[in-house]
């Protein structure tokens, strides 16, 4: 049972049950052992130095932890329940299907899709279409602290050959959890990575599958609302949110077909407060945020001077919000200029730009209604500067957790780009895919998915955007995922800025503070000038996998997950230079970190540009210059 003190509901008899967070996300790691779980608050507190590698400098699993609450008649949550309460027994599918799936070219639910190249089947030339999924069925595990070889993903097979997915384990609650694969990619027939998304031949140990539960619950079978799982690819950067997460998407997606209501006024803490603040925060990963938005920057959002003044509702700083409110993305006004906040690229992107608003990214309708308002003084003036909110799910009441451990697992996932995503892409914003808000729908087990024909087009996506199957969420994402993730960087058009737009920073960093740059912050006996410039200097977060030619790029990281950096938190200096209280700094495996120090003191790197040049990768080709609007 939760060791929650929250006043209980006046009903405490438990009808039904559900298996939250609706859906969990767990993250590939090359570490053979170490782990750890996946943020279940939506601002967890930073962890420690090192803590996302092991001894030898690998990068640990993110775990995604599963639990299951009970509820009353009315809905409400009675308590969480354990191995100690009740017999509980877990189910849980993994599969990879992304070889056996379509090309990505573009999101197929957006009008570019109707003159981008075809969405072909990748592998075509397979004609036994199994071989090029990796499906090792279902496992079950129950009780406390179980784990084991019976419990691991490892019979899947591609191309005959036998592939790790993960496995599952418990902990001493009897709660589930899921670990992915170790960050492994390989092509059959050894042929070399050349692309972004479609490498024929290739495959990865990245998945995703339904996860179910059966409950016994004083002598009753208890209905068990079921859940999801997500494998995805490791989180760099920790402690960083886009500006529109999955969770916005989301909410906004629900609250639009009337599933979720929205509040009449947006509350301050809540609401706007993240969008200028995650603004700020991403100074850490991406330098155009750190000169616009971050400390010293033009407008940093996230100071407490500049925050109390955002928080305050006067009629006398009505035209300042105006003015900042005018500042986002609306996509009937600006088209494909690059210059609206938030400067990410959008589902459209292409080099040169083609005429089309999704070009850029714009922020959820939801988003953008709540600016709005606030910008007309109508919000909920609720800004607490000392609050601090939860950092461990039993922080937080009772009847708050379930959908806590939602908002969590969604708000560390991104939204932009879908070109194709990080985590999970556009078909999350089908309506059609849920059973619930947060919550997939599940193919009956048995359901055999009808043949969608060689090309999928935009007028055929209603079948497999529909109730899930295993692998049917990651199928649609890069294959292997290293070659997208080495692919999405910043400033793709150098003549307008050499860090602006930029894809996925909060995941996959652009430009970061180095451990050289930091070790001269932190050093109160340098002149402060020599001080500042290291602060305001950034490293490119790509350059431990060489300054060679694309191609080499992304083969290099497919050799190696870890070599690139981990942005994590480390305390700032405390003189009286006026620096932040603290910073994030890229970590790096000793041996890597050891290279690239020598080669910048040697002058055979320059740590703060990217001599390859991407404007003319497929990435950004999909479309032709000015051909849609």
């Amino acid at each position: 049972m939760s060791t929650n003190t929250q006043t209980q509901p006046l009903d405490t008899t438990i009808v039904k049950a559900g298996i939250y967070p609706a859906i969990g996300i767990a993250r590939v790691g090359n570490s053979p052992d170490a782990f750890y779980f996946g943020p279940e608050v939506p601002d967890p507190a930073p962890a420690e130095p090192g803590f996302y590698r092991d001894e030898q400098g690998a990068l640990k699993r993110e775990a995604a932890r599963f639990r299951i609450y009970g509820f009353n008649a009315a809905g409400e949550v009675v308590q969480e329940l354990t191995a100690a309460d009740a017999q509980i027994e877990w189910g849980v599918t993994l599969a990879n299907t992304k070889a056996a799936w379509y090309q990505f070219q573009i999101a197929l639910d957006i009008p570019e899709a109707a003159t981008a190249q075809p969405s072909f089947l990748r592998n075509m030339a397979v004609a036994d279409r199994s071989v090029l999924s990796i499906a090792p069925g279902e496992r079950r595990i129950s009780g406390s602290d179980q784990r084991g070889e019976g419990y691991q993903f490892a019979s899947g097979r591609f191309m005959g050959k036998e592939v790790y997915l993960g496995e599952l384990r418990t902990d001493a609650q009897g709660r589930l959890f899921v670990l992915g694969g170790h960050g492994k990619a390989a092509s059959w027939n050894g042929a070399r990575a050349i692309t972004f998304a479609n490498n024929e031949g290739w495959h990865d140990d990245v998945a995703d599958g339904p996860v179910t539960a059966t409950v016994q619950y004083n002598g009753q079978e208890l209905t068990v609302d079921p859940a999801w799982v997500v494998v995805a690819p490791p989180n760099y950067a920790p402690q960083q949110k886009s500006v529109r997460t999955m969770w916005d998407l989301m909410r906004d997606l629900f609250v639009s077909n009337g599933t979720l209501t929205a509040p009449e006024k947006p509350s301050f803490q809540n609401d706007i407060r993240p969008i200028f603040e995650r603004l700020s925060h991403l100074q850490w990963v991406n330098a155009g945020f750190a000169a616009a938005f971050g400390w010293g920057g033009s407008t940093p959002f996230s100071q407490p001077e500049w925050m109390k003044k955002l928080a305050n509702p006067s009629d006398s700083l009505k035209e300042w919000r105006l003015t900042l409110y005018n500042q986002f993305r609306q996509f009937d006004r600006d088209a494909w200029a690059p210059s609206p906040w938030p400067w990410l690229y959008g589902d459209a992107m292409a080099v040169p730009a083609a005429d089309t608003p999704r070009q850029n990214v714009e922020l959820a309708p939801l988003q953008l209604r709540f600016l709005k308002q606030w910008a007309a003084g109508d919000f909920i003036a609720d800004y607490d500067p000392t609050a601090v909110p939860p950092q461990r799910i039993d922080d937080v009441p009772l009847a708050a957790q379930p959908d806590t451990l939602n908002q969590a697992a969604m708000e560390f996932c991104l939204a932009d780009a879908f070109h194709p995503g990080c985590e999970m892409t556009w078909p999350m914003r089908q309506d059609t895919m849920y059973m619930a808000p947060y919550r997939l729908a599940h193919q009956p087990k048995g359901w055999i998915e009808p043949d969608y024909g060689a090309v999928l087009t935009p007028d055929n996506i209603s079948g497999p955007c529909g109730p899930q199957i295993a692998g049917g969420i990651t199928r649609w994402m890069a294959v292997p995922w290293q070659t997208d993730t080495a692919s999405c960087r910043s400033g793709y058009q150098k003549s307008y800025d050499p860090y602006l737009p930029t894809f996925w920073p909060a995941r996959v960093p652009n430009q970061v503070m180095s451990q050289q740059a930091y070790a001269v912050v932190m050093n109160e006996s340098l002149p402060l000038d020599d001080r500042l410039s290291a602060f305001a200097k950034r490293a490119s977060w790509i350059r431990p996998l060489g300054n060679i030619s694309y191609e080499q790029q992304i083969n290099n990281m497919i050799k190696d997950i870890a070599q690139v950096g981990v942005v994590e938190v480390r305390d700032g200096p405390r003189d009286s230079a006026g620096f932040p209280a603290t910073l994030q700094v890229e970590q790096l495996p000793q041996q890597h970190g050891e290279r690239l120090f020598a080669a910048a003191a040697a002058g055979t790197v320059d740590e703060e540009f990217e001599d390859v040049d991407l404007s003319t990768v497929e990435k950004v080709h999909h479309l032709g210059p000015r051909r849609l609007r």
